[in-house]
């Protein structure tokens, strides 16, 4: 059930204004981002789908699927994406004692630059101009918060969601999500999971192609 709107509002940008909730831009520049991978299968049919359309993303994953599926977090810095932290295992920051919820971060970060170190990829060493990072369920303490952004990361939110996830939400719904809502320099999201699977299947070309026809670049966040 979808409780919060899919373009967010701009009151609510305006409460947390050190967070990155869009691209500042008049070109025609969309930045689809996917969270919770790498997943086997799902992933990959992602990464060939936009490389039908030459569209480049940003995938905030999970570091226990970094480490489980290494070779598709690879193809994901082959491909040239960006990638961002998402914590190590979907961590809830509200329920979690600050610092053992930035360890889990930095760990994760750990689990990512070990992996961006050691690719054989000639572009492995320019996968993101920043530190990335989203909160799981976009929810966090403000003191959570406060010490990631001192470690370094850019926090990245979202002006618009798909609800892929959610299975009351069907097809045709979560595509309109989307394409009533993206403008120019919007953050979407979407979800390279099992359960968004169904969704993201159908929406996801559709979006690249509804887009592609109006003259749209899909980018990567902080990609050099």
């Amino acid at each position: 059930m979808k409780i919060i709107p899919a373009k967010t509002p701009g009151f609510v940008k305006s409460l947390f204004p050190n967070f990155i909730w869009n691209i500042n831009t008049s070109n025609k520049e969309l930045y689809l981002t996917f969270d919770d991978g790498p997943t086997p299968e799902i992933t990959d049919w992602v990464l060939a789908t936009l490389k039908d359309y030459n569209a480049k993303a940003t995938f905030f994953c999970i570091g226990k699927n970094i480490e489980k599926h290494s070779e598709i977090f690879q193809n994901i810095i082959k491909d040239g994406h960006s990638v961002g932290n998402h914590t190590y295992d979907h961590l809830k920051g509200w329920k979690t004692k600050t610092k053992t919820y930035v360890e889990n971060i930095e760990f994760t970060d750990s689990v990512m630059q070990f992996q961006i170190q050691n690719s054989t990829f000639k572009d492995s060493n320019a996968v993101n101009s920043a530190k990335i990072f989203r909160p799981p369920y976009g929810k966090f303490k403000t003191k959570q918060s406060k010490q990631i952004q001192k470690l370094g990361y850019k926090i990245i939110l979202w002006d618009v969601l798909s609800y892929d996830w959610d299975h009351t939400v069907k097809e045709e719904a979560c595509l309109k999500n989307v394409t009533s809502a993206a403008k120019e320099g919007s953050i979407i999201v979407f979800h390279d999971s099992v359960k968004a699977s169904r969704n993201l299947k159908y929406v996801l070309p559709k979006v690249l192609e509804y887009y592609s026809e109006k003259g749209y670049e899909f980018k990567g966040i902080f990609k050099p």
